[in-house]
């Protein structure tokens, strides 16, 4: 793994059509675990698209052992091509009319500790494919533009792997006469490799079945090791709801026979939608009351729907190149959004996802690893599976149906289903069909899709009382970004409401219509709007629903928020207002850490608790989260310079404060919803457990012996994971006396089950107390830690490194030289998973000149590897730019 001393840097501006197209593939494997052999029979033809003329054919391949070609039956031999450590090139093949190439190659699974490709997991082997593991198989014509029709017979050992899958229907099966059987499936549909998958295990089969609102009656088949089977029913569920879901929102049937889901240990990814066969990681599989939480429950609904969704918005239509992967996973995690808010909480849900945005996908904007939705170049393009591709892109997907309106939406999703069906197209082909359906210019909108960074709105009001009128300025920017010095205005959609001094929604005049709400179309770089028939001040409340993903800024008394904390009808805004009002105190009061003052609480922030604590809410997930404080990473993310210690003090400080003030109100509301409810997973009764577990994470701020003995009394007698993980949690992150008998108890109980124990590493982790560096070292030491696995890797590296800013950033640098230390044993193993951990060093320029020179050592160290994988010199290099 020699890195090239200039890696090849991949250009959008360079796409060029295939020379080639591959029309049917012929796919045979002899499976064993070190010793694989693949025989691969491509009909090409040259295609009538591309301008060059006799262009050599070009096949892509990687760690493959070669054994034969034959083109159109005729044995080649090492003059008739080129292979390199990359591709395999024949000079001359016929141009005029379509030919047969006979490939076989040996591979060698169990080596395969990339998991791209064919690998060995646990005793099953799997693929994945998705960006460009399917040269890992075989030489092929590696690029999503490339839509064939496969064929896949798996021969194998029979009692070793009595299940073989592959993409589309099963066709014929049988057995040989060494104690190996075969089966061959066929795929209907044209795809690209990408969507190419294998499995081969001994798997237990979980099924049930599905009647399309055409009557077509469709086999679901879920695939697990044996000790798993009884942890399928939820997953089941959520794919039958998303089948019904995406008919009746979308209007779209499935279209094959059978519906595989295979849950494997050893994922780089969260799941892979390959046609008819998705493979999940078993963490967005597998759940049972007493081995999963709510947000397990939740996060694999989510996941289900996502693959399945996928079969049109991303299946059937895919992407012309990797610049476009917008196009189908913006897109469907649109889809799963909408999807997880009508089986839920659609409040909830949303506030969620832009939490989720606003303390990770801002930072990467704001870092010098930024990129547009629609990236112009890359190194490895598995570096641009991130937050900006899927989250930011499901934003601007959002900002789509929020400008076209629900029914426009629908009409444009329809014709881009129609127009495109069995085709690879790019981002601009998605607007097109918006933009025809509705007949609505988006000119201008198209610029989301090039354009990087997080927009800041300056937003101020001037009520005219004679005139009735009240005015709205927005002034529109955008911090420069690599490569991307000037910005030009966007087109962004700002929902707004009034509200009166009664709290009530106050009418208003604006397009001769007389509303309540409004969606302003911000477009130049500075706008007025005019609200006419305003008949009193009103409070503004704005970005109603978070309408864009945008970067807020407007003055507003703590008074005024504590207001719309109060009356605000929006979910999210309401909730938006609570977090502000923190942010504002918690700025405060680093201000007075910092300057070494007394620290003190602003009344209007207790009262506004007291006042949440008092308030009856049908949605008890929603007043939840209410009651939560802003998250460290989104205080930080506003600072110029991040003062990690300043931030927990401060946070931590506001904390204890509320539980000193509302100590009776938080444990009433406890004991009023502590109840065993193990199994259910109703709004309420998932509700209760959320808004209990957050009063007693409130109530262990006081480390009261009492409140240990609740906290300890929750975790012995929990009968679901969401209870004894909410109270190890607090336990953890105390002064709880009894922390180390609890943490040995959970693994003694759950150390068989691997996903729990992910679970116990991320919480260690992610532990506040003051010696968790040392912890973690230990933890690398476990017998359970297998940093071959990624579930673990994440669970501990990722957890520590990414989600517990006050000790990774300590000031001695000891987790910078950790991560270095963990980032350069994975590139050897997994050089995707050892990228994503650099993700940790990235943001080097947003901390202290000391902190800063430390973060630098360490990312020069991995840069100055010899052995470094083209995935972590990318995220290195960039990040030291």
């Amino acid at each position: 793994m020699m890195r090239d001393a200039n890696p090849q840097t991949i250009y959008l501006k360079d796409y060029t059509c295939p020379d080639y197209l591959i029309d049917s593939v012929e796919l045979v494997f002899d499976l064993d675990e070190e010793n694989t052999l693949v025989q691969s029979r491509l009909s090409v033809r040259r295609n009538p698209e591309s301008s060059l003329k006799n262009a050599p054919l070009v096949l892509q391949g990687e760690e493959l052992e070669l054994r034969s070609i034959r083109l159109d039956g005729q044995l080649l031999n090492s003059e008739a091509y080129q292979l390199s450590a990359e591709s395999l090139t024949l000079n001359t093949v016929p141009q005029h009319e379509a030919f047969e190439l006979l490939i076989e190659n040996r591979i060698n699974p169990k080596a395969n500790t990339a998991l791209e490709g064919l690998y060995l997991s646990s005793s099953m082997l799997c693929t994945q494919c998705e960006a460009q593991g399917f040269r890992k198989i075989t030489w092929f014509l590696d690029r999503p533009d490339i839509m064939s029709r496969f064929k896949t017979t798996l021969r194998a050992d029979q009692q070793r792997y009595p299940v073989l899958l592959s993409n589309g229907n099963k066709i014929a099966a049988g057995e040989l006469a060494d104690g190996r059987h075969w089966v061959s499936w066929q795929d209907p549909f044209a795809k690209p490799c990408y969507l190419f998958a294998l499995v081969a295990g001994q798997l237990e089969c979980v099924a049930d079945d599905f009647v399309t609102r055409s009557g077509r009656d469709i086999a679901l088949e879920i695939f697990v090791e044996a000790h798993n089977v009884d942890k399928c029913g939820h997953a089941m569920r959520s794919l039958k709801n998303a089948m019904a879901w995406d008919e009746q929102v979308y209007g779209l049937e499935y279209d094959l026979d059978l519906y595989m889901i295979v849950a494997v240990d050893h994922f780089n990814m969260g799941a892979m939608e390959n046609k008819g066969l998705n493979i999940f990681n078993t963490k967005f599989v597998l759940a049972r009351p007493d081995t999963a939480t709510d947000s397990d429950y939740e996060g694999i609904e989510g996941v289900i729907g996502h693959e399945y969704f996928h079969n049109w918005s991303g299946n059937r239509v895919t992407c012309r190149d990797w610049f476009q992967l917008s196009l189908k996973e913006g897109f469907t995690v649109f889809r799963d959004q909408e999807f997880s808010a009508d089986q839920t909480s659609r409040a909830v849900k949303r506030i969620e996802a832009v939490n989720a945005l606003r303390t990770r996908q801002f930072a990467e904007d704001a870092g010098p690893l930024a990129h547009p939705i629609r990236p112009e170049a890359y190194i490895e393009i598995n570096n641009f599976y991130t937050l900006t591709v899927y989250e930011k892109g499901a934003e601007v997907v959002r900002m789509l149906h929020t400008l076209l309106g629900a029914e426009g939406f629908r009409k444009g999703c329809d014709l881009y289903f129609v127009r495109h069906d069995g085709q690879a197209v790019t981002c601009e082909d998605f607007v097109k069909a918006m933009e025809d359906a509705n007949d609505f210019d988006l000119s201008q909108f198209r610029l989301w899709y090039s354009q990087a960074g997080t927009p800041v709105l300056e937003v101020s009001s001037y009520y005219e009382a004679e005139r009735q009128i009240l005015h709205v300025d927005v002034a529109q920017s955008c911090p420069a970004t690599p490569n991307q010095p000037h910005k030009l205005p966007l087109h962004i959609p700002i929902k707004l409401g009034l509200l009166n001094p009664d709290g009530t929604a106050a009418g208003f005049e604006f397009n001769d219509q007389h509303v309540n709400e409004v969606v302003l179309n911000l477009t130049e770089a500075e706008q007025r709007f005019s609200l006419k028939g305003v008949t009193q001040p009103p409070v503004v409340s704005l970005l109603r629903g978070f309408s864009a993903p945008v970067n807020l800024k407007m003055q507003r008394t703590l008074k005024e928020l504590a207001f719309l904390l109060r009356h605000d009808a929006d979910g999210f805004s309401r909730w938006e207002a609570g977090q502000q009002l923190n942010c504002q105190v918690i700025f405060s009061l680093i201000d007075s850490i910092q300057n070494q003052r007394p620290l003190s609480l602003d009344a209007s922030v207790i009262e506004a608790y007291r006042s949440l604590l008092a308030t009856e809410m049908d949605d008890l997930s929603y007043q939840a989260l209410l009651l939560a404080l802003p998250e460290e990473s989104y205080i930080s993310g506003q600072m110029a310079v991040i003062d990690v210690d300043a931030v927990h003090q401060a946070r931590q400080f506001v904390k204890k404060t509320l539980a000193e003030h509302c100590q009776q109100a938080f444990k009433d509301l406890y004991l009023r919803h502590h109840r065993d409810e193990s199994g259910s997973f109703s709004a309420d009764a998932v509700g209760r457990r959320r808004l209990k577990n957050t009063c007693l994470s409130y109530l262990m701020a006081l480390e009261a012996p009492e409140v240990y003995e609740l906290a300890e009394a929750q975790f012995q007698t929990a009968g679901n994971m969401t209870d004894q993980m909410a109270a190890l949690s607090v336990i953890v992150n105390s002064k709880h006396p009894n922390k180390a008998s609890c943490l040995e108890q959970f693994y003694q109980q759950w150390q068989q089950e691997a996903l729990v124990i992910d679970k116990w590493f991320a919480l260690q982790a992610t532990s506040i107390s003051a010696n968790t560096f040392a912890t973690v070292q230990d933890l690398m030491r476990h017998p359970a830690f297998d940093i071959k696995t990624p579930n673990r890797v994440r669970a501990l590296i990722g957890a520590f490194t990414q989600a517990n800013p006050v000790h990774f950033h300590a000031r001695n640098g000891q987790g910078y030289q950790f991560l270095a230390d963990q980032v350069l044993r994975l590139n050897e193993l997994n050089p995707q998973i050892a990228s994503r951990m650099v993700a940790g060093l990235a943001q080097w320029r947003r901390y202290d000149l000391e902190r800063q020179g430390l973060m630098k050592q360490a990312l020069q160290r991995i840069i100055d590897i010899e052995h470094l994988s083209k995935d972590v010199y990318e995220i290195a290099s960039k990040s030291l730019a």
